[in-house]
């Protein structure tokens, strides 16, 4: 399942500042919307998506990070899902295109929207993301085995960390730019940095902790 995308998904009344948060990380805008309250970022490896949280037909609360997924082709997805023993996978039809959504660990809903190629009420970027960027979410860890068994059937592996039990989803980063060039450069957009050895603990837009690790 090469083809699966983590991409999470971030609630925010602040759209263009965390696009611009993000951007100052390394990643680059591939689609957006023409109202603007949805947008989406390439890192090198995986994705965030940010939508306005007053737009959110979901609950999605102001700095609230849920994880989501893109994948080319939902159908095989959910063969694949059904025959590792998950029994309560659907599909539908969206008004932005088709979306499966499977239970997580904890019973969550998780959504994993297929790629779309009509763009109508959406603009492409054009910017290329800092390939020495890549996603690395941190998960709850009193249901890494539970997150273990789903995401290798994902083939998303070696694409998460793990933290303590009960934390919530949270936006990280690993990087193989030197971390004195990532400091400065936040710290001359007015960011809130703290470095603790070869970790960034960064302060977002939206009052959220964000992690870069060299």
């Amino acid at each position: 399942m090469s083809d699966v995308v983590v991409r999470p998904l971030r609630f925010t009344d602040q759209v263009a500042e965390m696009r611009a948060f993000l951007e100052t990380l390394g990643l680059q805008s591939r689609l957006e919307s023409e109202s603007g309250g949805w947008v989406d970022m390439l890192a090198g490896r995986g994705m965030v998506a940010l939508h306005s949280a007053a737009s959110s037909s979901t609950g999605g609360q102001q700095g609230q990070t849920r994880l989501s997924f893109e994948a080319a082709d939902i159908d095989r997805l959910k063969d694949a899902l059904e025959s590792a023993g998950y029994g309560d996978v659907a599909i539908w039809d969206e008004a932005y295109g088709r979306v499966l959504r499977v239970s997580g660990p904890a019973g969550e809903n998780l959504w994993i929207d297929e790629r779309n190629d009509d763009l109508y009420g959406y603009k492409l970027g054009s910017g290329r993301p800092d390939e020495r960027v890549t996603l690395t979410p941190l998960l709850d860890a009193a249901s890494q085995a539970g997150w273990q068994k789903l995401l290798a059937v994902l083939g998303l592996t070696d694409t998460f960390r793990f933290g303590s039990p009960g934390d919530e989803v949270r936006l990280e980063f690993t990087t193989t730019e030197p971390l004195d060039d990532v400091l400065e450069r936040l710290t001359a957009a007015g960011h809130k940095v703290t470095r603790v050895d070869d970790t960034l603990e960064i302060t977002d837009p939206d009052g959220q902790a964000v992690v870069v690790r060299g």
